[in-house]
């Protein structure tokens, strides 16, 4: 009867170790590595609008607190 138990516990043990080392190859598979990934590239892109538009404002009240003009396109130089 122990042999049998143990037997059962020693598969149980095994089978659960191959599912396990399954699943952690999985991630690290391009589909897998996608997966986890879940659109971090657009809540990036969107995360920089905010900034960009955030630089934007400070810089337009940075420029009223000190009295400098607004840029213009032909302000710049020709390169």
């Amino acid at each position: 009867m122990r042999r049998v138990f143990y037997v059962a516990l020693g598969a149980t043990v095994g089978v659960l170790a191959v599912r396990k080392v399954s699943q952690a190859a999985q991630r690290w598979t391009p589909q897998g590595l996608a997966d986890q990934a879940g659109g971090v590239g657009q809540r990036v892109a969107v995360w920089w609008e905010i900034v960009k538009d955030q630089a934007m404002v400070r810089e337009a009240e940075l420029r009223e607190a000190l009295g400098i003009a607004e840029p213009r396109i032909d302000d710049h130089p020709a390169a």
